[in-house]
């Protein structure tokens, strides 16, 4: 019994278990794209925009093209902490955007009005993302206390629903996806038709833009590895 504990106990002795390298490789990678974004947003907030629009003023002006009057834009402190809160209908830009003029700015704002954009429209994805909030956040907190109390207990099925719970995480994530990739391209559609930005600065928000994009991607790999360990590690104990 103690054995099998200590293979399967998360944070327990974790060099008896070969599967954890898939958790080391989905760390290493989730870690060189949170460093690739931070990079290239730094090196396009050196690049003040043509126009000298800030982030702030970027957003206000694609609400209004849009017309979209029901959401504020407030800043918030932190680095690249910008999101949209539906519910409290408020675009929230960091210190480095909502007061900068950068190229790297004038992406990220454009980038969260897109998504005040998909919920204005009902795009699809978004609206199942929502849905599923409540039911990937139950998921997410019991699914590994479901799990072990099916160890601890000897309960295949337990371990079973334990793993189902922390698939909805990867449900999400999956989810999530095309909803960060459709709102940077409405993101990039937008300064360009609209001049906020000149072509030239449209390719260096792109990339920006890009890079963050990777981050949710390589998330939804470290996750679907680490799924794939729990799966492994359960069919080794279905074969002792």
């Amino acid at each position: 019994m103690q054995t099998a504990l200590l293979s399967y106990f998360p944070g327990m002795y974790y060099y008896m278990d070969p599967t954890y390298v898939l958790v080391i490789i989905g760390a290493v990678i989730c870690m060189l794209a949170s460093a690739n974004v931070s990079r290239t947003f730094n090196k396009y907030s050196r690049y003040h925009s043509k126009r000298g629009l800030t982030g702030a003023q970027t957003a206000e002006m694609i609400l209004r093209s849009a017309g979209i009057t029901d959401v504020r834009i407030e800043h918030i402190s932190g680095q690249l902490t910008d999101h949209y809160d539906p519910r409290a209908k408020v675009v929230r830009l960091s210190d480095s955007v909502y007061g900068a003029s950068s190229i790297a700015a004038v992406g990220v704002a454009a980038h969260e009005c897109g998504h005040v954009i998909q919920h204005h429209v009902g795009y699809v994805p978004i609206q199942i993302r929502s849905a599923i909030v409540p039911v990937v956040n139950i998921g997410s907190k019991m699914s590994w206390p479901v799990i072990i109390v099916g160890l601890l207990i000897g309960h295949t099925n337990l371990i079973y629903l334990g793993i189902i719970l922390f698939a909805l995480t990867l449900l999400f994530q999956i989810v999530t996806l095309p909803v960060e990739f459709n709102a940077s391209g409405r993101a990039l559609r937008i300064l360009n038709d609209s001049g906020m930005l000149y072509e030239d600065e449209v390719r260096g928000a792109r990339r920006v833009l890009s890079a963050a994009a990777m981050t949710y991607i390589t998330a939804t790999v470290s996750t679907l590895l680490q799924l794939l360990r729990l799966v492994l590690l359960f069919g080794r104990r279905d074969n002792d």
